[in-house]
């Protein structure tokens, strides 16, 4: 048929690229593990479902945490404290939050 051997030609090299791009992710993976494996908290964020994607997924959105002074500020700041609903004297009940950094609250919750 023709134009099979150009095709065959392109194939070869689409999957050339692509093992090229896959080892490039797993140097990157390598490089990004080894770099975590210090960090204070590795552990602890490393043991959440996820492993180490989600930890470093973490760490990228919320840095060093300097900036929550308590645990309720970063729920705060991902949008997983609920909300009292107030209206006057009547107060309506808790719901959860739309509001906050929704690629933190899709780590924690992946």
């Amino acid at each position: 048929m023709p134009g099979t051997t150009a095709f065959g030609r392109v194939i070869i090299g689409v999957a050339a690229q692509l093992r090229e791009v896959q080892i490039e992710r797993d140097t990157l993976a390598a490089e990004l593990e080894t770099r975590l494996e210090p960090h204070p908290l590795a552990e602890v964020l490393t043991s959440m479902l996820g492993g180490f994607r989600t930890a470093l997924k973490i760490l990228t959105i919320v840095g060093d945490g300097a900036a929550f002074p308590t645990a309720g500020h970063l729920a705060t700041y991902a949008g997983l404290a609920p909300l009292t609903r107030r209206s006057g004297t009547s107060i309506k009940d808790e719901t959860r939050s739309q509001r906050g950094n929704h690629a933190l609250k899709s780590a924690l919750f992946l």
